[in-house]
């Protein structure tokens, strides 16, 4: 069993951040569970781009607002408290945080743990 607390990650290696965001990681491929676990904050007024080209990624918005936008159709969606999203298909898109919002997300494969996006929006491929 596996028991972590958020408290024990700030300011680690394991709070890992930009320009636009910060991500506490709570599971990563060294705990072994085949999926890696962020609590992950986007700062109020930023667009960032991402592609997870590698990863599927889920995500559970838990405070704050944005606006999920797939670059491929246009599509734009309201994100609020309670509600999830999954990049099941690796869509292009921008992420808009309105408010600073905070969401769960849960990735597989699993990441290391110090990956950053790259200048496509990228997380690099699994080892």
């Amino acid at each position: 069993m596996k028991v972590k607390k958020l408290e024990d990650i700030i300011g680690t290696e394991k709070e890992v951040s930009d320009d636009n965001w910060v991500s506490r990681r709570l599971l990563l491929q060294e705990d072994n569970v085949g999926f890696s676990l962020h609590d992950t904050v986007l700062t109020a007024g930023t667009e960032t781009y991402i592609w997870y080209k590698h990863h599927i990624e889920a995500v559970y918005c838990i405070e704050g607002e944005a606006e999920i936008e797939t670059v491929e159709n246009g599509e734009t969606y309201r994100i609020t408290p309670g509600t999830m999203y999954c990049l099941d298909n690796h869509e292009k898109h921008y992420v808009r945080a309105i408010t600073n919002f905070r969401v769960v997300c849960v990735f597989t494969p699993a990441l290391i743990g110090d990956e950053v996006h790259d200048e496509e929006g990228v997380y690099r491929a699994p080892e």
